[in-house]
C-alpha cells in the first residue's frame, strides 16, 4: 500500500482522482479537487496529503543516493535553501560551500569533509523538530487557559477516520480534537455499537454514518479528570445519536479582556448572537 493511500480514499469518497505519481500529477489533482459549496474540502484534503509525506530534511549530498535527493513536494530532482529572511544556519553552510566550490573563498577543514557536514546537517534537523515541538506546546498550553472552565459548541468537520476515533477540524480556532467513540470502561453506557469501514472508511451507528469532511456539531471543552495531563476533548452535539450526544451547551461568557458578552451558536442555523 502507498503512503498517500489515506489521500487517495479520501479524494475518492468525495468524487474525486488523485494523481500521486508525481509531485506535479498531485498538485494538479489538489488544484482541482474543489467545490465551492464545501469550503474546508479543499484544505483538509491538502492537510491530509502532508501528512503522508515525509518530512524534508537536511543531509550531506555525498551520504545518500542521488535519486532520494529528489523534493516530492516540490517537484524538484534537486532543492537545498540558500536564502531566507530568518538565516537559517543551513542557508549560511551552504553559502560558504558555494563560495568554496567556485574558489571565492577560503575554506577549512571541517567545512569540506563529508562526515562533519552530515553531523552538521543532523543536528539542524533535530533542532528544528524541537522547534517545532515547542510551538505545539505553546499552542497546546494557551488553547488549555482558553478553555479552562469553558465549553463551546463549535462547527467541526471530520479530519479523519479511525478504528475507536474520529479526528475533527475545528476552523474556528485553527486546531484539531479527538473524538472518542468508545470508552475503555466496559460498564459504560455510553459505549454503543460502532461499526467501522476501513476501506470507506466510516463509522456508522444506528442510522448515523460518520464520513469524511462531514460537518458535525462538537463540544470542546478542558478534560481536568487527570490534572499532570489535561487534554482538549470532544464531545458529539449533533447528529444525535442517542445515549452518545451531549446537549448544546446553553452558555453566555464574559470577554474580560474586551468587557464584551458573546452568546454561542445556539440556534439551529448557527446564528452568533452578541448581547
Amino acid at each position: 500500500p502507498s503512503n498517500f493511500d489515506p489521500l487517495v480514499k479520501a479524494a475518492r469518497q468525495q468524487g474525486y482522482t488523485v494523481e500521486v505519481d508525481t509531485g506535479k500529477q498531485l498538485a494538479d489533482s489538489l488544484n482541482k479537487a474543489t467545490d465551492p459549496k464545501r469550503t474546508y474540502m479543499n484544505t483538509m484534503l491538502r492537510m491530509i496529503a502532508t501528512r503522508c509525506m515525509m518530512q524534508a530534511v537536511y543531509f550531506a549530498s555525498g551520504t545518500i543516493e542521488e535519486p532520494l535527493f529528489r523534493h516530492y513536494g516540490l517537484a524538484c530532482p534537486i532543492y537545498t535553501h540558500f536564502t531566507s529572511p530568518i538565516r537559517r544556519y543551513a542557508d549560511v553552510i551552504v553559502h560558504r560551500l558555494l563560495a568554496v566550490s567556485i574558489d571565492a573563498d577560503s575554506t577549512y577543514a571541517n567545512l569540506v569533509d563529508k562526515k562533519h557536514t552530515e553531523k552538521v546537517a543532523n543536528n539542524i534537523n533535530y533542532r528544528h523538530r524541537m522547534a517545532q515541538y515547542a510551538s505545539r506546546a505553546s499552542v497546546n498550553l494557551y488553547t488549555h487557559i482558553y478553555f479552562r472552565g469553558r465549553k463551546r459548541d463549535e462547527t467541526g468537520y471530520v479530519l479523519f477516520i479511525r478504528q475507536n476515533a474520529v479526528q475533527v477540524l475545528i476552523p474556528k480556532y485553527g486546531l484539531e480534537g479527538t473524538l472518542f467513540l468508545r470508552s475503555n470502561n466496559k460498564n459504560d453506557l455510553a459505549n454503543l455499537e460502532w461499526v467501522f469501514d476501513e476501506e470507506e472508511p466510516s463509522q456508522t451507528c444506528g442510522e448515523v454514518k460518520v464520513t469524511l469532511f462531514m460537518k458535525l456539531l462538537v463540544q470542546v471543552y478542558l478534560d481536568t479528570s487527570d490534572v499532570q495531563h489535561e487534554k482538549l476533548a470532544l464531545r458529539l452535539v449533533d447528529p444525535v445519536i442517542e445515549g452518545f450526544s451531549v446537549p448544546r451547551t446553553l452558555e453566555v461568557e464574559e470577554d474580560k479582556g474586551e468587557g464584551k458578552r458573546e452568546g454561542e451558536e445556539v440556534t439551529k442555523n448557527n446564528k452568533k448572537l452578541k448581547t
